[in-house]
């Protein structure tokens, strides 16, 4: 659960009170980070993507989307799904009946996305997208 909290915190300090951003560091791809939506049981949904091109389309590289959990002590933002277009890739953590309620989970996908989101903030970090001297485009408020 400390992961998903602190997950939770780079997305806020990321977004830093918009819906959806982008994120500019000369030399790597552009960050996106937005509010999507609601997964099937209610909780918010933010996507972490950041964006490439061939043949003149976006391409997803890679797209890690987050379900925030409200917490009576803060919020916990867990992994639930991954996209890759460049591999063709798209994985979902967990599996919803037609009712809305989780039927199954992906335990072993669950954990990789787990491991990979925290190297991933940390690469961000390091990359200085979370530096004041990043550029940052508010998309919406």
């Amino acid at each position: 659960m400390e992961t998903y909290v602190e997950c939770a915190k780079h997305l806020d300090e990321l977004l830093a009170g918009a819906r959806a951003v982008r994120i500019i560091v000369p030399g790597y791809l552009p960050l996106s980070v937005e509010e999507i939506g609601t997964s099937r049981d209610g909780h918010r949904l933010v996507s972490l993507c950041q964006y490439g091109e061939q043949n003149g389309d976006l391409m997803r590289d890679c797209d890690l989307v987050f379900m925030v959990t409200v917490l009576s002590h803060g919020a916990a933002a867990e992994p639930v799904s991954f996209r890759n277009d460049y591999l063709g890739l798209s994985q979902e953590v967990y599996r919803y009946d037609e009712t809305g309620r989780r039927t199954h989970v992906v335990s072993s996908l669950k954990q990789d996305l787990k491991e990979f989101a925290r190297a991933w903030f940390v690469t961000l970090r390091e990359q200085g997208f979370f530096a004041s001297t990043a550029v940052r485009e508010i998309l919406s408020p």
